[in-house]
């Protein structure tokens, strides 16, 4: 560099908030209406966003809100369907007029070996894990972009990581959502929005307990160091995290909460 060139260091915060506060927030949760989805939008409520919960099942969506007050909406919406997305996050964006965080939470798992699977079964889970994931992250990224900050936080899974018998289709669309989710962080962060993933193990909802719950799980859960399966509010912790100012160097990033299962 010769003399007549100058550079100056892009200067942070002076100091970041450790309170993890989301007061005065928009967060949009799909799936929110039950499972990991209702524990982070819970989390988010209790940290002081207002939070809209997007679910398949519009009386769902509207029970999940009204038990967290008045100050939050519940919506139907089929993440598949670019119409359907669309219209919830629009929804979204006229009654708040902004959004500030998307959680994508809606997922399904099909499970059978890899030779018996069935091409609907692969279709439909490509197309709620991995298609409806870009359809939201995609409607209310823009609005984000839009404003100049967001955030983007996507439920992969250790099985975006490891290989998990049985699971093809979840696994590749896992991945796959990780994948989605490092071009959006490297694509959007320099016009304000960060975009992140967070891979649990096996998370103890209702759900989780009736799928694991038997010898196979027990076999499962010796294999994790820490002996045990997460619990919703687990991942509803990072989440909050990932979602606060505390996180605003946090981008690209796949955030394991597996108990270690993924560094065996």
């Amino acid at each position: 560099m010769d003399g007549s060139q100058s550079s100056a260091l892009v200067e942070g915060p002076g100091s970041v908030d450790l309170s993890f506060s989301l007061s005065g927030r928009v967060a949009v949760v799909t799936g929110g209406a039950s499972g990991i989805g209702a524990a982070i939008a819970v989390a988010f409520a209790e940290k002081g966003a207002r939070v809209a919960i997007l679910d398949l099942l519009a009386e769902a969506a509207a029970d999940g809100a009204r038990a967290l007050g008045p100050d939050h909406l519940g919506l139907a919406c089929e993440v598949t369907d670019a119409a359907s997305v669309e219209a919830a996050v629009a929804a979204v964006h006229e009654r708040f007029g902004r959004i500030d965080v998307l959680v994508n939470c809606a997922g399904i798992v099909a499970l059978g070996p890899a030779e018996d699977l069935s091409a609907q079964a692969w279709a439909r889970t490509i197309a709620v894990n991995l298609t409806g994931t870009f359809l939201v992250s995609q409607a209310a990224g823009r609005r984000m972009l839009e404003a100049g900050s967001g955030r983007v936080i996507t439920l992969a899974s250790q099985a975006a990581s490891v290989a998990l018998d049985g699971h093809a289709a979840y696994c590749a669309s896992k991945a796959g959502v990780v994948g989605l989710t490092r071009v959006l962080a490297s694509e959007w962060a320099g016009r304000g929005v960060t975009a992140n993933t967070i891979s649990p193990t096996v998370v103890l909802t209702d759900l989780g307990r009736a799928a694991w719950d038997d010898e196979r799980g027990v076999a499962h859960q010796a294999q994790i160091p820490v002996g045990r399966f997460a619990v919703p509010a687990e991942v509803a912790a990072a989440a909050v995290f990932l979602a606060s100012d505390a996180a605003a160097m946090v981008n690209g990033a796949d955030l394991l909460v597996d108990g270690g299962y993924t560094v065996r």
